[in-house]
């Protein structure tokens, strides 16, 4: 197994392994006061969840929906949602975002 193969499944299994359910993973993973960041999610979501000091295991936008954050223009945005990971794996919306 080469070394970026290696990487990216010690990747993989660090997300799941901090609760973040297969569906949700995306590309960027990070983790602020406990809570796992998975995916393109807003900074106002996360201070939201910083602030409601939620229950959960964190926030993810599954997938790379065009115009979130850091991927094209907010003007030109496609509708996609951020998702609030709860301790026993189920999600909910926790904000949508609508079509520019």
């Amino acid at each position: 197994m080469t070394e970026e193969r290696s990487f990216g499944t010690l990747l993989v299994r660090h997300k799941l392994d901090n609760g973040i359910p297969q569906e949700m993973i995306s590309c960027h993973t990070g983790e602020i006061e406990g809570y796992m960041i998975e995916g393109h999610v807003p900074a106002a979501d996360i201070r939201r969840l910083l602030d409601e000091r939620r229950d959960a295991v964190g926030l993810a936008v599954p997938g790379m929906p065009y115009g979130s954050h850091g991927m094209g223009p907010e003007d030109q945005r496609e509708a996609y949602d951020v998702f609030l990971i709860r301790r026993d794996g189920n999600t909910e919306v926790f904000t949508s975002y609508e079509a520019a």
